[in-house]
């Protein structure tokens, strides 16, 4: 696995200098998570932050009434956990995969070495702070949006604009990942399905219109 590739072709990191992404990809190790298995668990203490290289990863919270929240749904390319490097020592919530996953895992000790150095602190900080306007972008989307044009934002961010997509994810975990309950995604799909819209057959769903003109 070329790791220092990996790091080069990841947006996170496209701010930092050819230096920098070397000096990250010098500190990282491999690490892979079976479907279901927790990468780790909200509370835990926070080792490091993560690059997700293949599969899925949900992150979670608990409520008090045991029940799960889910934050967000991790694609491969994305980076999370990166709030433990600097404003909390536990994890916020829980990560689980939900396929079998392959990350790249920074360990806290080793990027608050490389964040001594001026230039590199500056280049990550201003990452860090590009990361935040997406999030926030993307909290007004899921507030503005209806469940149907969620399920395609999803689709269209994890897949892209496709006629055919492969999802191994269960609806399930995508009702989870759009905000929806179970019920109004089987709902959802099935006023799709009697629309002409899309077919859904196991794995594998078919687009039969254009959803997409109608999300911008």
């Amino acid at each position: 696995m070329d790791i220092e590739k990996l790091i080069n072709n990841t947006s996170f990191f496209k701010g930092l200098s050819d230096r920098h992404r070397s000096e990250l990809s010098s500190i990282c190790r491999n690490r892979s998570v079976r479907k279901r298995d927790y990468l780790f668990h909200e509370g835990d203490q926070g080792g490091g932050m993560f690059l997700l290289i293949g599969g899925n990863i949900q992150l979670h919270k608990n409520t008090e009434d045991g029940r799960e929240v889910v934050i967000r749904l991790i694609k491969p390319g994305e980076v999370f956990a990166e709030v433990v490097l600097f404003e909390k020592e536990r994890y916020p919530v829980s990560a689980r995969a939900v396929a079998n996953s392959d990350v790249l895992e920074f360990p806290r000790e080793g990027v608050h070495r490389l964040l001594a150095e001026k230039s590199f602190r500056g280049d990550f900080i201003a990452m860090l702070m590009a990361k935040q306007r997406y999030l926030a972008e993307r909290i007004q989307e899921l507030t503005t949006k209806d469940v149907e044009q969620r399920f395609f934002m999803f689709l269209r961010e994890q897949y892209g604009e496709r006629e055919v997509i492969k999802v191994p994810l269960s609806k399930k975990d995508i009702a989870a990942a759009i905000g929806t309950t179970p019920e109004s995604l089987s709902r959802l799909i099935q006023r799709l399905t009697d629309d002409a819209i899309i077919n859904w057959q196991g794995k594998e769903i078919r687009i039969l219109a254009d959803p997409w003109r109608w999300l911008d």
